[in-house]
């Protein structure tokens, strides 16, 4: 066999990793170029196509189901593929980043899935990027072990018969990866991500009888999952694999993409696997497109909007139901609870409110649900067992009794709630931590015993932009201003430093997540992802 032809990517100011070209192999990344040339043009469209419907809510504060797609709505013939035997029970998935001991522990937990994490949980380092891919292809080919420097402890797979199957998830589309380019230009993380995951495990995960499997995230249209339809149908043309074996679950987490949920299915129905409801993002999302909206569009306090708010209801309700109908798996939201191993009460507490949560989303008829924490899973599997039994899902379940109206999906004035002065102290707090161990490479961070990861900075950053242009005045009578944000990010910059000491201080990156939080928070011009700057500092 001759040898691949030279790869048009080239690899730009990166640090040379170990193993690195067990990864970046020229057939690799031959492949990786090819999904650039065919199917960036076609992204970059959309993403400009997010701006013009951005600015149509803007001028009309409100959204609906589609018109032209109200044929597909209606049709109550077409259904997803039937899920494959290693998708078909999700009762609990656990999520987090790729790196060597979350691998293991992860696939090790008691989870039937693993949502191995290149998103919202990894910071997009090189060597996250990189070494997260070589870290699944060591799991598969069961070459993985860890010994914690630290502990001393050990860590290895179990027979592969108790892993858990890998759902992976690249990164959303705005995100690009500089150190890999085409002619200059930086190829879109998600094709880096999905490319090289893809090229290198499909043949392998089919031989273990499972599949290259995928989540979606932050889709805002039918659109988008066309392009990945199209991308799926390609990918598997290009390496002589059945069409129909990639997979892939949408994350429902923009208020956009809430309202074609039947469209997305249709989109990907060959290769649709299920739809997940997210909370942060959607939370973020709301703010994002509605920022302009007065004040019937004002949340409160991330905390005081929990999953049995009207509006969060009609989201969850319709989602079961859209899912059902059309033979998909619907996947409940995240238990972010870090069970503390010091507080017993803290746990206490805490495990009953992830019961509540997970009890609730098992009765409204999602077939799983996600946690961050391998000491939630039997939690979370509990709820699930005492409705399922030994069914694998409940897609039996319709759920006809559920009638949302476009309205449903965006009454935010339905809650009680008002914004406080502790949450935009809690927003600011959460925030500095979760962007200073962003830039040193974390992106899955245990703050005040929640597992956080990028969309909690989102929703932290976009509640203090939006309280501020809101003109909200908090129960203790202070004004939301730029001045308060940076007198409460002042504070709490101090008390970070007190409370770790000067020389962790000195070595952390404290001063400029601070900075950097403030500057997305009270910038008049919103950025769209917090992310995008957070990636120009970002240093690997």
């Amino acid at each position: 066999m001759s040898a691949p032809a030279p790869s048009p990517l080239a690899i730009v100011e990166a640090e040379h990793l170990p193993r690195q070209e067990e990864v970046l192999t020229e057939a690799a990344l031959a492949f990786v170029a090819e999904l650039h040339r065919r199917f960036t043009p076609r992204r970059d469209e959309l993403l400009a196509r997010r701006a013009e419907r951005r600015a149509e809510i803007a001028r009309t504060s409100t959204l609906d189901f589609l018109p032209e797609t109200a044929a597909i709505r209606a049709d109550d013939s077409w259904k997803v593929a039937p899920a494959p035997a290693a998708l078909n029970d999700r009762r609990v998935e656990i999520t987090g980043p790729t790196d060597r001991k979350m691998t293991i522990n992860a696939l090790n937990s008691g989870a039937k899935v693993w949502l191995a994490d290149f998103e919202d949980a990894s910071a997009p380092t090189w060597e996250n990027v990189v070494l997260g891919q070589r870290n699944l292809i060591d799991a598969y080919e069961r070459k993985i072990d860890f010994t914690d420097p630290n502990s001393g402890k050990t860590y290895a797979l179990k027979p592969n018969e108790e892993l858990a199957t890998v759902v992976m998830r690249p990164r959303g589309w705005h995100l690009d990866e500089r150190h890999l380019q085409y002619e200059g230009r930086p190829v879109p993380g998600a094709l880096v991500d999905f490319g090289l995951y893809f090229f290198h495990n499909a043949q392998r995960l089919i031989d273990l009888g499972k599949g290259p499997y995928f989540y979606l995230p932050k889709t805002e249209s039918y659109l988008e999952a066309r392009l990945w339809n199209d991308i799926f149908v390609f990918a598997q043309d290009y390496t002589g694999i059945p069409q129909g074996t990639v997979r892939a679950t949408v994350l429902i987490e923009t208020i956009t993409a809430a309202y074609e949920m039947e469209e997305i299915l249709y989109e990907l129905r060959d290769h649709a696997a299920g739809l997940n409801a997210g909370r942060w993002d959607y939370l973020f999302s709301i703010v994002k497109n509605f920022r302009d909206g007065g004040e019937k569009f004002v949340l409160p306090d991330r905390n005081a909007v929990t999953m049995t708010a009207p509006f969060m209801r009609a989201y969850t309700e319709l989602l079961v139901r859209t899912c059902h109908k059309r033979g998909a798996h619907a996947i409940g939201g995240m238990a972010a609870f870090i069970p503390s191993r010091r507080d017993a009460e803290v746990n206490k507490v805490a495990f009953e409110k992830v019961k509540a949560d997970k009890d609730r989303e098992a009765a409204d008829g999602f077939d799983g649900s996600w946690v961050a924490h391998p000491d939630l899973v039997p939690i979370a599997l509990a709820s699930f067992d005492a409705v399922l039994g030994e069914k694998p899902n409940q897609k039996d379940r319709l759920r006809e009794d559920v009638s949302v109206a476009a309205g449903d999906l965006i009454a935010i004035d339905s809650l009680d709630a008002k914004p406080t002065y502790e949450g935009l102290r809690n927003a600011v707090q959460v925030g500095i931590r979760y962007i200073e161990a962003w830039l040193r490479g974390l992106g899955a961070v245990a703050i005040f015993n929640l597992m956080e990861d990028a969309a909690t900075a989102e929703i932290s950053r976009s509640q203090i932009w939006q309280w501020i242009n809101a003109g909200v005045v908090f129960e203790n009578g202070e004004l939301a201003t730029p001045e308060l944000a940076r007198q409460v990010a002042t504070q709490e910059l101090a008390a970070i430093r007190e409370e770790i000491g000067e020389e962790a201080f000195a070595s952390g990156k404290w001063q400029q997540a601070h900075d950097l939080l403030l500057h997305v928070s009270l910038d008049a011009d919103y950025a769209d992802f917090l992310t995008l700057p957070a990636y120009e500092q970002l240093t690997g």
